[in-house]
This record gives C-alpha cells, structure tokens and sequence, in this order.
C-alpha cells in the first residue's frame, strides 16, 4: 500500500511511495506526530538521479524488516533536496561541521523540534569498512533517545546554538577591486592542473564559473594565462569521458583527475552553464571545439530534457538497465571492444576503437570503455567519423535509457534559457531562442503568482508548493535578462525587475547581505545563507549579477548599489577561495567594466543592418555588457530612450555608467569598442 508521498509531485519523493516505510513529506504535521509519540525523526534526503540515494533505498528502505523498526520508533520524514533546498542546506551544514564532509543521501537524526543530534551520510546493511550498518545506527539513536535524553537535547541545543552564531562575516560591504581579483586569478594558478586542465584532484567537477571568471578577466585585462586556463580546461573536458561524445551534454563530474570516467548523471544546472561557457570561450578564440560543444550541449538540453510543457527536467539518472535486468551505472553510455565490432564491423570498429580510445582492458569497469577523444580530429577521415557517430548512436538510443527527473526547477531554467538565449543568438538558430522562450512563458504562466512570487518547482503543468529561494528569483531573472538582450522584448526586462525587487525586500537585509530564504519563508532552525559558488552559482552571487545587468539596463540606483554591497563578500573570499566564488569574481569583473550599456536602433529588427549590428554587440567580450536593440522612439527598453538613427541607418551606442562613446554605424568599429 503506497505510503503518504504517494501524494506528491517530486520524482524522488514518488520513487519511495510504495516503500514499506512510513514516510512523511517534510510538514508540521510530521513533527508534530513525532511530539505526540515521543520519538525521534529520520531525516533521509536525496535526489532523484542520485546513485547511492538508490543503493540505500533498495538495501534499506525496501527491506521490510528495516522498515519496521523505522515505522515503530521514528517518524520518518522523506526530503528532495531540490524541492528544498533550504532543508537541505541547513543539515547539510551540521552534516559536514560535525563529520568534516556530507554528501548525499544525508541521514539525519532530529528531535521533534527539528534540532540535529546524530548526522550521516549512507549507512550499509552490514558494517563495511569502517562503516556501522544502518540497523546498528537506528539501535544506537533509539538507546540514546531512551536512556540518555537530556544528553540527546543537550547536544542538540548546542548544535542549534552553533548554527545560530555562523552568520556570514560581511566584511567592509565594498566590492573588489583590481587588487583582489589579481589575487584570485593568483590563487587559481596555484590550484590549476597543468597537465590534465581543471582545479584540484578527484573528484573533478567542472569549473564552469571559474572559466567564466577567467574569460571575462582576459577580456578586460589581457591576461594570456587566465584564457589558457580556460582554453585548456574546456578542451580537457570535450576531449574526456566526462563529455558524452555521442549525443552532446557533460556528466555532474569526473571520479578520476584526466575527466575520464564520469559519474554519469546529467544535471541540468551543469550543461545550462558549460553550454553557455563554451559558447562564450568561442566568442573570446573562434575554437571550432568550443562551438561544436556548445551547440551540442544545447541540442542535448533541448532534446533530452524539454518537458511537454516546455520547460527543461532536472536530470537524467548515472543507471540503467544493462540489458540483463541489472540497474548499472552507465550501462548506457559505455562500450567493449566486441559491442563495436558488433555495430560497425571489423574495420571500423578498429578505427572507432582508435578514435574514442576504448581499450581491450577498459576504462570502466568489465572491460567496458567510457568513449573520449584523446587524438586530434585533424588524424582522422571527417565523414568516415560522422558515419560511425550516427551507427554508434542509433544503436545507443536502443539501449534502456536512463530515467528522467521531469521536476521543472525555476532556478535551473533560468540558467537554461540564458544559455539557450545567447547560443541561439550566437550561431544563428532561431529554434534555440524559441525553445529559451518556451521556458520563460512557462516559468511565467505557471511559477509566477499574481505579486510575482515564485515557485521553486512544477511537474506535468502543475506547480508544486515550494516557495522559491534567492538562486530561483536571480537565475530566472538572469535568463529573462539574457532574452531582453536577444530579442529585444522589454516584457522580459519588466519580469526581471519584478523578480528584483523582491531580492531587495524579501531576501536582504539593511547591510546588503543575502539569505537563500525569504524573510517571510517557513522559519527553520536557521535562515540559510551561504554565498559560496557549488556546482550552480549561489542565489547571493547570482542575485549580484542580475542585479548589476538590471541597472546597467534601467540605471536603477537601488539596483547597483544592492549589487555592490552583495559583491563585499567576494572581496573577503575571492583571494582566499577563488574556486568557490568563481561566478562572484565574474560578476565584479563586470562592475569593474562598467558594465557596458549598449544600444541599436535601426529602422525595423527585420532591418539586415541593424540585425548585423545587434549580433556583433551580443557577441562583443566586454564583461557583463547588457545590450538593448529596437527602433527609434522605442519604449519597450530604456536603454532605447531617445535614440536616433544617423542619416537614416542603424547605429549603435555604447555607453558606461550612462555615458556614452560617439555613436556608430559601423559594426567593426563597434566589435573593437566591445572587445575588452
């Protein structure tokens, strides 16, 4: 019999409705069983395309014997993570300052007031490696809280208590300068791998707002060692196993330091990002790799992750099916020797065997290979290449396919339609734009309420309960922003700035700090707040980059002057922890650009000039440039506000701070104004 998340519209709360646990959405009411019982509560939080969140279901959650002994001394309480995030990051955080590290599926033990007394990742079903087995745990949480409850409370209290005094040291509420971003490109050197690109070692988890950082630095500065960086850490991972070099798109990570065996999850917020990346290091070089990656990542979102409503899912799952009956990571990607030869033949399959470096032995696991490309293409016959390509994917997509999370996450979105928005405008695909403003109708039909509150998440058309948190209101309104820039629809400027100005009152605070949660949230045992950049940019740092493009748009005062307060805190962290504050280092370097204001006005958007124009500004370097284009008298834009044409033909106008270079009308000397 289905348990109570039967009822909800999460994927991964649905994967455990027919557990034999007794499961509880997160709600007053489960605490408040836990009060009237007096018991304690398992806290169990995942994700849908989480591999050992699965493990740990089936070796635990679906043991009928386990589930027992949960159901009769735990309230049990079933939490994903990207529906809820604030839940999340609050434990998370006692997590890894009582264990040193965290991770997922988080295992948490509460009183009934919500407050953490034991913490956990995943637990085996029999002691392993040092490990306790789950049952040893939950024998041990129930002695405790029998025996020795006033010890239990006490050391809740005091963890509460330690939470409570981790507010963020704001610091000077100045944003860097110069110094501090040459410091932070310093500190990136140091970190940087040389030999294999990417930061640090295992696991190795793709850099995209370190790289974005880089090519904007080079941008403004000149710096040939921050465009390497970012030249050859993008080439590392197109060439590796983390990239799918078959049907596009990049997996969460690599398990090892040459990208070569991925955990092979697709998430959406990753490909939204490194899509827009590589699209961006092509503006910078013109690489050939970094376009051809760029439009592939794109193509992959739209094709493996558009929803019917045409939004993007979440992710896809690292398992599937291996074709025996067996749920195995990356049986759907990886290849043997003997597989090839069984698709292309004997001939090509050497040459496939050659080009993706699959080995007899394997680089996976059970002689299986995870494809890469470790030769240069210029080594190999182009078409006869594109031929083994399409076999080798058309008998991939035979293959059992991984499962698809189809929650719609507002903050995720919003990264995908400014990277769809930009790739489209880039290389000349319209259907890229259609599908970013797909997105966007569908985030504002059915996320925005009638005060433009946000909803963090929906699923099949109907929208979930979640509120949105900081990173849902700044990605989206970063996307919306992007599209005002492409299109040159003011509406989407109009929806940015509603989604703003609830940062400014609901989400900050007199000093200019940020919290993840909305004054007016769920109160938790802490109001979450952390801006720090993780595999997504935070809401803090990606609140500063709307922000500051939505005043360089309007040449609103508040709007700036937030922006550079937020952007204090990476003055105290960039030089400290450059690699986790890398969309925050961005940001300031577009503040210390400007950023540029640009406006085109030509006699119609249909206009062939003024559709040059406008390209060639979308695709100028300068940092953060906000670009406006529509005709003479235009209201839709502010930017556009008494704009003229010179002698009748369409100009452009480049500005900063609302101050403004002669205008042109010639699209060369324009691409030099904007090219750092």
């Amino acid at each position: 019999m289905p348990n109570r998340l039967a009822h909800e519209t999460s994927p991964y709360l649905l994967q455990h409705a027919d557990n034999p646990v007794d499961w509880w959405p997160w709600s007053a009411e489960a605490f408040e069983e836990a009060r009237k019982r007096s018991v304690p509560v398992l806290l169990s939080v995942g994700y849908s395309s989480c591999h050992w969140c699965h493990v740990m279901a089936h070796e635990s959650f679906e043991d009928q014997e386990t589930a027992e002994y949960l159901n009769a001394h735990f309230v049990n309480i079933k939490v994903d993570r990207e529906e809820r995030p604030d839940v999340d990051a609050v434990y998370m955080e006692a997590v890894q300052a009582a264990t040193g590290q965290g991770g997922w599926p988080m295992t948490v033990f509460l009183t009934p007031d919500a407050e953490p007394f034991y913490f956990g990742t995943y637990f085996p079903p029999a002691p392993r490696q040092g490990m306790p087995s789950f049952q040893q745990v939950l024998q041990g949480v129930r002695s405790a809280w029998a025996d020795r409850r006033d010890e239990v409370a006490e050391v809740a209290g005091k963890i509460v208590r330690d939470l409570a005094g981790r507010e963020i040291s704001y610091g000077d509420s100045l944003a860097p300068g110069e110094e501090q971003l040459a410091a932070a490109l310093l500190g990136l050197t140091r970190e940087y791998d040389p030999q294999r690109g990417g930061f640090g070692g295992a696991p190795k988890f793709p850099p995209s707002m370190v790289v974005e950082f880089l090519l904007r630095h080079h941008a403004r500065t000149g710096a040939e060692a921050a465009l390497q960086m970012a030249q050859d850490t993008c080439e590392r991972m197109a060439r590796g196993g983390i990239y799918d070099q078959l049907g596009g798109g990049f997996a969460r990570y690599s398990v090892d330091r040459d990208w070569v065996v991925p955990h092979f999850e697709k998430m959406l917020y990753d490909n939204a990002l490194l899509c827009r990346v590589y699209a961006h290091l092509w503006r910078s070089t013109g690489s050939e790799l970094a376009r051809r990656v760029a439009l592939e990542t794109a193509d992959f979102m739209v094709r493996e992750l558009r929803t019917d409503q045409g939004g993007f899912a979440s992710a896809l799952d690292a398992d599937s099916d291996d074709g025996t009956g067996r749920h195995v990571e990356g049986a759907y990607y990886v290849w043997s020797p003997e597989q090839l030869r069984e698709v292309l033949g004997d001939e090509d399959a050497e040459l496939a065997v050659q080009y993706f470096g699959v080995t007899e032995e394997g680089t996976f696991e059970e002689g299986s290979s995870v494809l890469q490309l470790p030769q240069q293409d210029v080594f190999f016959d182009a078409e006869r290449i594109a031929s083994i390509r399409e076999r080798l994917l058309h008998k991939r997509n035979g293959r059992s396919a991984p499962g698809r999370d189809d929650k719609v996450v507002a903050a995720w979105n919003g990264l995908a339609i400014a990277a769809l928005a930009e790739t489209g405008a880039y290389f000349d695909r319209p259907d890229l734009v259609e599908a970013a403003l797909g997105a966007a109708d569908l985030l504002v039909r059915l996320h925005l309420d009638d005060h433009a509150r946000l909803a963090r998440t929906s699923k099949d058309g109907q929208v979930g309960a979640n509120a949105g948190v900081l990173e849902d209101y700044a990605d989206v309104a970063e996307g919306f922003l992007a599209l005002a820039s492409v299109t040159g629809e003011g509406v989407w400027l109009e929806f940015a700035g509603f989604l703003l100005d609830h940062v400014l009152t609901r989400f900050a605070d007199d000093s200019g700090s940020l919290y993840d949660t909305a004054a007016d949230a769920e109160k938790l045992i802490r109001r979450p707040q952390d801006p720090t950049d993780n595999a997504s940019p935070s809401g803090w740092t990606a609140a500063a980059g709307a922000l500051l493009g939505y005043a360089a748009h309007t040449g609103a005062e508040p709007h700036r002057t937030a922006a550079e307060k937020a952007l204090g805190v990476v003055k105290a962290l960039g030089p400290r922890v450059p690699r986790f504050i890398g969309w925050g280092l961005a940001v300031a370097e577009a503040l210390l650009d400007g950023p540029r204001e640009v406006a085109i006005v030509g006699p119609s958007l249909d206009d062939e000039g003024t559709k040059t124009l406008h390209r060639t500004a979308l695709l100028g370097t300068a940092p953060g440039a906000v670009v406006a284009v529509g005709t003479p008298g235009s209201d839709e834009l502010p930017l556009l506000a008494d704009r003229s044409l010179s002698n009748g033909e369409p100009t452009a106008y480049v500005c900063r701070n609302f101050t403004c270079d002669t205008p042109t009308i010639d699209p060369e000397r324009l691409r030099t104004t904007l090219s750092g």
